[in-house]
């Protein structure tokens, strides 16, 4: 680690959460050995499952178990002395700030930030913690991680005992159940519904009601190959087939499938005004899929009346792809948008701007960012080189 995580600086860091302040190098030793000297609690750190942490009062490492290290890709103990949690992991907030791990405005949201907060201030804590961890290959990985802090005192010092258990799978788990329980379930109802009363309609009734069909039966389809190519891309088996497509073609038809969707009933969607048609060589499917949750999403958050934007344009050598609605979305949910089973629809959802994230980026090599304002609303934006 460098010597400026290791020493407490000189005036106090600006912080918008938790303290930045840390202790020097020499306090950092000193703490480790008080903990070093009790084979009591070495031998609890190996004995976890996951991966254990002690702390001391200024959040930073004095000592780990074994199970740390698959967390940290690998670093030794005395890599880790003295930094913070999230900067042990590579958690995308911990640089934000000069202060580290626990002083950005996201870090206000994050469950192991509040849990270690508790155990400082002697309370016992429980949380569960997203992250988006940046990987020594430049990409990203999403961690979903139960925290369990607890304070205790040593030697006459304040730590806390920090264990950290991956339960992405359980979570990957639940969303799978969630979707084919429920929401394929409810799509494969509708269809069911639909047909077996078809007989009893008349003709211009048969009409719409087979029109529905074929949407829930799209729908139905499409949630499915949604969850197959989300979990072939975690696990980077997802292979792309790019072709030239020309951008205002894929914005026109995603205009006209989602202003058709009941979720923008009374809405309205238009393409903005002198946008671009330009060809690029892309994934069409995975482009469409990217820039269509972008569209939903825009809907589902806006009101009766309201209208949702879209538009592409060229800009420095890349097509920039551009979703806008006129609502704004609280800053909580700005800190967490990006983060794997984040939503605020209700439990084993989340996927939504996750998949965006990671299709649009890890798949398509762009980058996705978004702005939100109460004068401006909120927009998406999706940019991809040309």
């Amino acid at each position: 680690m460098t010597d400026a995580a290791r020493e407490i600086s000189p005036k106090p860091l600006h912080t918008h959460f938790l303290p930045a302040e840390r202790c020097d190098a020499q306090t950092v030793r000193h703490q480790a050995s008080l903990l070093d000297d009790s084979p009591l609690i070495q031998a609890l750190l190996d004995s976890r499952t996951g991966a254990t942490l002690i702390l001391n009062s200024k959040r930073q490492i004095v000592t780990a178990g074994n199970g740390a290290l698959k967390f940290t890709e690998g670093s030794t103990l005395d890599q880790l002395l003295g930094l913070r949690p999230g900067e042990a992991i590579g958690c995308s907030h911990s640089k934000e700030c000069p202060g580290g791990c626990g002083t950005s405005a996201h870090c206000r949201e994050c469950g192991a930030a509040n849990a270690i907060l508790a155990a400082v201030n002697g309370h016992h804590s429980e949380q569960e913690c997203r992250i988006i961890q940046n990987t020594s290959e430049g990409g990203f990985k999403a961690l979903e991680l139960l925290v369990n802090a607890t304070p205790f005192v040593n030697g006459g010092e304040h730590f806390v005992i920090l264990s950290i258990s991956d339960i992405s799978h359980e979570k990957r788990r639940k969303t799978l159940e969630r979707v084919f329980f429920h929401d394929v379930i409810n799509l494969a109802g509708g269809i069911q519904g639909l047909l077996e009363q078809i007989h009893l309609m008349s003709a211009e009734d048969q009409s719409i009601a087979l029109q529905m069909s074929r949407e829930n039966i799209h729908d139905l389809i499409e949630e499915i190959m949604i969850q197959r190519d989300l979990v072939a891309a975690e696990r980077d088996e997802l292979m792309t087939k790019p072709v030239i497509v020309d951008s205002m073609a894929i914005l026109q038809q995603l205009a006209a499938v989602y202003q058709a969707h009941p979720v923008s009933l009374g809405k309205h969607m238009v393409l903005k005004p002198g946008c671009e048609s330009f060809e690029l060589k892309v994934d069409a499917t995975l482009l469409k899929r990217v820039m269509g949750n972008l569209i939903k999403n825009a809907s589902e958050a806006s009101l009766p009346g309201q209208t949702i934007t879209i538009s592409c344009a060229r800009q420095a050598g890349r097509g920039i792809f551009t979703v806008h609605n006129q609502t704004v979305m609280p800053l909580s949910v700005q800190h967490q948008i990006f983060q794997r089973s984040f939503s605020t629809k209700g439990e084993g959802r989340g996927l939504g701007t996750y998949s965006v994230k990671l299709f649009g980026e890890r798949y398509l090599g762009g980058t996705v960012s978004f702005c939100s304002h109460e004068r401006d609303g909120t927009s998406f934006c999706l940019s991809l080189p040309l």
